[in-house]
């Protein structure tokens, strides 16, 4: 009997204690629990947005191009985005200076360029504007890309200065009419000829009066190429082979973005050859394969197309230009996602670096050669609004040459001259 009540009072006790152990195990737990500092929650890190450019400096940047026909216009807004491939263009046409006309379109077509850039190898004035003076081209695509809405906006302001200033009106090459497009009042500059296309060639002091902010410091002919209009023309370059189906892009004023022409050479070509159902026409729209490694101008824009941007180092560059490319950037697809939404402009394209552009031009992560422009301001200002005079043109309308300057013997690129 007592050794029975000895086993009882042994289990009681161990059962009392193997309770207050638990007991105090469980406090201690939730006790070091309390005690222990919180994790600080996940923060990520959004990419600031870039500031716009602003009006003054937007009017400036188009100032060149804003009086070309409105086809001609949209053409160059998308080409400009590929600042590589129009490089490379010249080149080739350059070495290539006896391919013209018919055989010069079929050539081209040939190339990988993007179809933007491959239908201007029949205005070989264009090609040399762009490619001569490659910085003021690519801020110009760069603020496109960032800003589409806003660049179209520029371009019809610089149409009205010109207007106003009796220097913009219909012609012989050009007919200018004022239309009503989604409740704005646009200026429509159209071919006078839809069989012949004339370039315009001017000094943006000349045709819109001095600037806000300083013209871009390219090429101008001199005073003597104009005689008595503001405006000079060159000989007309007949559409014929690269104009196959019509022009392959147009403006879409009330909307602030380009409309692509799916019956075009050139765009009907590349859809047919990269398998993009584009047969029903839409928004044009960047494709960043066809970038070639140049840089946007800010961030913002370049994780919409995976890209770098401007001031990247050298290691984020190759990181960045490795990655998966949005699925939305297919070239030319009808819908209007991707880089031109109208009022997508909510990044600035840095279009305004400071400092000279040095002796050589970058695209992507290569040198061009730079054009002979004096850039000792920003990257499209700064400098003086026009060359000095002194430097003869290279070509005059007298001559039957282009009316830029510099073309080749015989040309503009394409198609016969009248």
């Amino acid at each position: 009997m007592n050794t029975h009540r000895m086993n009882l009072r042994t289990r009681v006790t161990a059962a009392l204690c193997a309770a207050l152990l638990v007991q105090s195990s469980v406090v201690s737990i939730a006790s070091s629990q309390a005690q222990a500092p919180a994790k600080p929650a996940a923060t990520t890190t959004a990419t600031p947005p870039a500031a716009k450019i602003p009006n003054d400096q937007l009017d400036s940047l188009v100032a060149p191009i804003a009086l070309y026909p409105d086809p001609l216009l949209a053409q160059v807004l998308a080409a400009s985005t590929y600042p590589l491939e129009i490089v490379q263009l010249q080149q080739w046409m350059e070495k290539h200076p006896d391919v013209l006309g018919d055989a010069l379109a079929a050539a081209v077509e040939k190339e990988s360029w993007d179809p933007s850039v491959k239908g201007l190898a029949g205005v070989h004035d264009v090609v040399k504007r762009l490619g001569d003076d490659i910085q003021w081209t690519t801020d110009l695509g760069n603020a496109f890309l960032a800003q589409p809405a806003d660049v179209m906006d520029a371009a019809q302001r610089m149409r009205k200065k010109a207007s106003d200033a009796g220097n913009l009106k219909t012609s012989e090459q050009l007919k200018v009419t004022t239309e009503v497009v989604e409740t704005k009042q646009v200026i429509v500059i159209q071919q006078a000829n839809p069989q012949v296309v004339y370039v315009p060639a001017y000094n943006p002091v000349v045709v819109y009066g001095p600037p806000i902010y300083p013209y871009p410091p390219i090429y101008y002919p001199p005073p003597y190429y104009y005689g008595a209009m503001a405006i000079g023309f060159g000989v007309g370059i007949a559409m014929g082979a690269f104009w196959g189906g019509g022009w392959g892009y147009g403006p879409r004023w009330g909307y602030g973005s380009v409309n692509v022409n799916v019956n075009n050479r050139y765009v009907n070509h590349y859809n047919r050859n990269t398998n993009i159902n584009n047969r029903a026409g839409g928004n044009w729209n960047h494709n960043p394969s066809h970038r070639g490694g140049a840089p946007y101008g800010d961030r913002g824009t370049a994780d919409r197309f995976g890209g770098s941007a401007r001031g990247d180092s050298g290691a984020n560059r190759q990181g960045t230009t490795g990655r998966t490319q949005p699925s939305n950037t297919g070239a030319n697809r009808s819908s209007s996602a991707g880089a031109n939404r109208t009022g997508a402009g909510t990044t600035g394209a840095g279009a305004n670096r400071t400092g000279s552009a040095g002796a050589s031009d970058r695209v992507g992560n290569r040198s061009v050669p730079s054009s002979s422009s004096n850039r000792s301001g920003s990257a499209f200002g700064g400098a003086s609004s026009s060359r000095s005079t002194s430097s003869a043109a290279r070509s005059s309308s007298s001559r039957g040459a282009s009316s830029m300057g510099g073309s080749r013997g015989g040309g503009g690129g394409g198609g016969r001259r009248r």
